[in-house]
């Protein structure tokens, strides 16, 4: 596979207590076939990494990020950010925000690697990447889950599952169903069918469980129009998957499971934004930190998307 000179990409690196490094450290030569990274974090800690990891890989630091400047093939390509506190969570901000700016400026995409949330959580409101990135740049933005056997959307993300209900107000739902329909046909998404996964059991029986899915239904179906099919049972809606068909949820864990049990490469791409910002399809999984066994697939399906 050639290098292809005109794809650069940024990857923020999140929380080193985790796969991060491995992932990093495992792909590196099939990544630096594909396209030019400079990845943003601290080169102390980075430098850390690859000695525990006994990986012989040099580091070449990047003097100005906007323009790739100085870039060296075969190297990791890193624009250095010193810790600014003793606290992890403000270091890990930081570097996402200094991100933000570079990738808002070039609009290159952003991988971002995945970070413990509650780390932040225990200092400050902080329900997901997903979500700080919408907030810092003033954007409404969804979670879209990328696989190659179907993708999701899920209408609310990271909050209380008791607290759904509360988004389904007229003018916030049909908002926030505008704004996918938009974001889909500005990115020139092309799905087979799209498919509407009911907030009630039974998609509600009628209303005998909650009249909530004839709500949201009659608004997809105004944006949606013939693309949308008839709302959907999630107890049963993934027994027959149509390739490369959209499924769009009421909340996370409803399509989230499924996805994850089902598509072996997953990306998780954050729509709304001047940039496109995607993130492997797992965890930090630090319970296999340093054991050579982290599965690369996810990320190198962030490299090549």
């Amino acid at each position: 596979m050639t290098k292809k000179f005109n794809i650069k990409k940024f990857i923020f690196i999140g929380d080193l207590n985790s796969i991060n490094s491995e992932i990093i450290f495992k792909s590196f030569h099939i990544t630096n076939r594909i396209l030019e990274i400079i990845y943003i974090c601290s080169i102390k800690d980075l430098e850390k990494e690859l000695i525990k990891l006994k990986k012989k890989i040099r580091i070449n630091e990047i003097l100005d990020p906007i323009n790739f400047f100085n870039y060296k093939t075969n190297h990791l390509n890193v624009f250095h950010v010193p810790d600014i506190s003793n606290l992890k969570y403000k270091n890990l901000l930081n570097q996402l925000n200094i991100c933000n700016k570079i990738c808002n400026i070039t609009g290159y995409d952003l991988i971002t690697l995945p970070i413990n949330k509650s780390l932040i959580k225990k200092h400050q409101k902080f329900n997901g990447i997903t979500e700080y990135l919408g907030k810092i740049n003033n954007k409404n933005t969804f979670m879209m889950m990328y696989g190659e056997k179907f993708s999701i959307i899920p209408i609310t993300t990271h909050i209380n599952p008791k607290y759904i209900y509360l988004n389904f107000n007229k003018n916030n739902l049909e908002k926030k169903i505008s704004d996918i329909f938009i974001i889909l046909n500005k990115n020139k998404f092309d799905f087979n069918s799209i498919k509407y996964l009911c907030y009630n059991p039974h998609c509600g029986e009628r209303g005998l469980l909650g009249n909530e899915d004839i709500k949201i239904f009659k608004f997809l179906k105004k944006y949606f129009k013939n693309r949308i099919l008839r709302p959907q049972s999630a107890d049963s809606a993934f027994r027959f998957i149509k390739k490369n068909s959209l499924y769009i949820s009421t909340y996370h864990d409803q399509s989230l499971i499924p996805f994850k049990i089902l598509n072996k490469k997953g990306i998780n791409m954050t729509l709304g934004l001047n940039y496109r910002r995607l993130s492997p399809a797992h965890g930090t999984a630090l319970d296999i930190k340093y054991k050579g066994i982290a599965n690369i697939d996810s990320f190198i399906a962030c490299i090549q998307i």
